[in-house]
């Protein structure tokens, strides 16, 4: 079985990869090993690991993974309120398509790393945006009483990947504010599943790009 390292943004990737992906690429014997972003060390050790922090910290982290010899090692990394300091966000083409300016981080994000067993992903524009897939599903966990608007935003925007990465539309705060009980690390992963890998690939294109590359790898 191939070795996979997943370097995720936080709690709520960490258990859509344990969840969703890892049962999906164990039938093509790939098991992934999930490992969150180590913000802080106390005497050398990893003491805390979640979202935030700068791009030296993510860098980091990927050289040390890759050093313990897997097949291949990739991100979750949201495209919402990526570090400034991250390769190719200085040169992003002005007024660009939200899929072209996260193919060119992408690329700088590859090309800084410089290991072919490295597969750049940032998810669009977070996790969350994923789950508009299928906004009945997310009515059916949560409760019934936002599917208009729900169904309503999922139309709004040309794919769940494209929904606006505003202070305040951003996929995960429109949840937030339409069901103050959501609880992303809880929530998201099991709506996730419950849409099934299938049915987001078919309407994600970026992120099903990001899983053929990690089946194929």
């Amino acid at each position: 079985m191939k070795r996979v390292i997943v370097l995720a943004e936080g709690q709520t990737e960490e258990a859509f990869v344990k969840l969703v992906l890892a049962p999906h690429l164990a039938t093509i014997d790939k098991w992934p090993e999930v490992t969150r972003i180590c913000t802080r060390r106390e005497g050398g050790r990893r003491t805390h690991r979640g979202g935030g922090g700068s791009y030296e910290q993510i860098r980091r982290d990927l050289r040390l993974l890759l050093r313990s010899r897997p097949d291949s090692v990739t991100t979750m990394l949201d495209y919402y309120a990526l570090p400034r300091d991250f390769p190719g966000w200085g040169t992003l083409p002005a007024g660009s398509a939200a899929f072209a300016r996260v193919a060119h981080l992408e690329a700088a994000f590859a090309a800084d790393i410089g290991d072919e067993r490295f597969i750049p992903n940032l998810v669009l524009h977070e996790l969350e945006g994923l789950l508009f897939t299928s906004p009945r599903t997310i009515a059916e966990v949560l409760n019934a009483s936002q599917i208009k608007e729900l169904e309503r935003i999922a139309k709004a925007s040309p794919s769940p990947e494209e929904i606006n990465d505003g202070p305040e539309t951003h996929p995960s705060k429109r949840l937030k504010t339409l069901y103050p009980e959501y609880q992303k690390t809880l929530h998201g992963p099991q709506i996730a599943a419950r849409i099934g890998l299938a049915a987001i690939r078919a309407k994600c294109h970026h992120f099903n790009e990001w899983l053929a590359r990690i089946e194929t790898a």
